[in-house]
């Protein structure tokens, strides 16, 4: 049993199983990172761990506990997500409940609050009073994006664990041998953005992301040509945001490859978020992408020839 199999932050990895081996665990954590690089696959994982009645053995998952971890009714680990958009008062309110009770398999309990951030100021206040006196079984995990939006005083009493964004040769090896990915560009690696989760949804729209970099490969062609080969943009709505986050990344690396003229991609980059506040606005769809392709062929090409 353990962290092996996750993909990166390998020195999160040595942190969690020191403290295991030298039965160092402490009552609170705060794992902290953007969205999708593995904090609550870690997460859940280290509570595997703690909960394991034979973690001295090199591998288990035959105890009571870890069948029951896996098989997702393992009264000793409680995990807690947004009711909606936040984290309610009430939901840590029954959490408290259960904190008093003692363990039944093993000499802990754990509770992951995923998206911690997310609690309200009343739901945090009232967690404050477990994290302030802590029964001795319990381990608290709580994973955050933005540790800014927790109180500090919430702060202070846990061991901040800070994640790192996933190596680039990493994700491309994960989308190479998990998605069928093969001869990744570095347009998807930089829209994985070191994100695992990214990867996923990636995979879903990778043929069209190929489409978007040759339409936008094309873009010194007439403006009709550009604008016609547009279609798919034109066609689904519903991926749009996706869309136009792949094409501030296609001119985001444009403009590290062309230096002298690097101005001009910034200023279509500007042009892509107008088009975002655009659509917001609930303007017209398809006069937003016609603005889109409009003004970005103008700036790649008039403009510049001009100057």
């Amino acid at each position: 049993m353990s962290f092996n199999n996750i993909i990166g932050n390998n020195n999160v990895k040595k942190i969690l199983t020191k403290s295991l081996n030298n039965n160092t665990v402490l009552h609170s954590y705060m794992f902290i990172g953007q969205q999708g690089i593995g904090k609550s696959l870690l997460a859940k994982q280290f509570a595997k761990m703690i909960l394991c009645q034979n973690y001295d053995l090199e591998e288990c998952n035959n105890c009571k506990s870890c069948v029951e971890f896996d098989g997702g009714n393992n009264p000793d680990f409680i995990y807690i997500e947004p009711d909606g958009k936040v984290i309610k008062i009430e939901q840590i309110r029954e959490m408290q409940n259960k904190v008093v009770e003692k363990p039944v398999n093993s000499g802990k309990k754990v509770y992951i609050i995923n998206d911690a951030d997310l609690m309200t100021k009343e739901a945090q206040n009232c967690l404050l009073k477990t994290l302030e006196e802590p029964p001795e079984y319990i381990v608290i995990i709580l994973i955050v994006s933005n540790e800014n939006r927790v109180l500090t005083t919430i702060k202070s009493r846990c061991m901040k664990i800070h994640f790192e964004k996933i190596k680039d040769e990493e994700i491309e090896r994960f989308l190479t041998e998990n998605c069928n990915v093969q001869n990744v560009s570095a347009n998807i690696l930089k829209m994985c953005d070191g994100s695992i989760g990214r990867c996923f949804d990636i995979q879903d729209k990778l043929e069209d992301y190929k489409t978007i970099e040759l339409i936008f490969s094309n873009i010194n062609e007439s403006l009709t040509k550009f604008v016609n080969s547009a279609e798919i943009l034109y066609k689904n709505k519903e991926n749009i945001n996706d869309y136009l986050d792949y094409i501030n990344v296609i001119l985001y690396n444009y403009a590290n490859e062309n230096k002298n003229y690097n101005y001009k991609y910034f200023n279509s980059i500007k042009i892509v978020e107008k088009t975002k506040q655009r659509l917001l606005s609930n303007s017209n769809y398809d006069m937003c992408i016609d603005y889109l392709l409009f003004n970005i062929w103008e700036e790649i090409n008039e403009k510049n020839s001009r100057c």
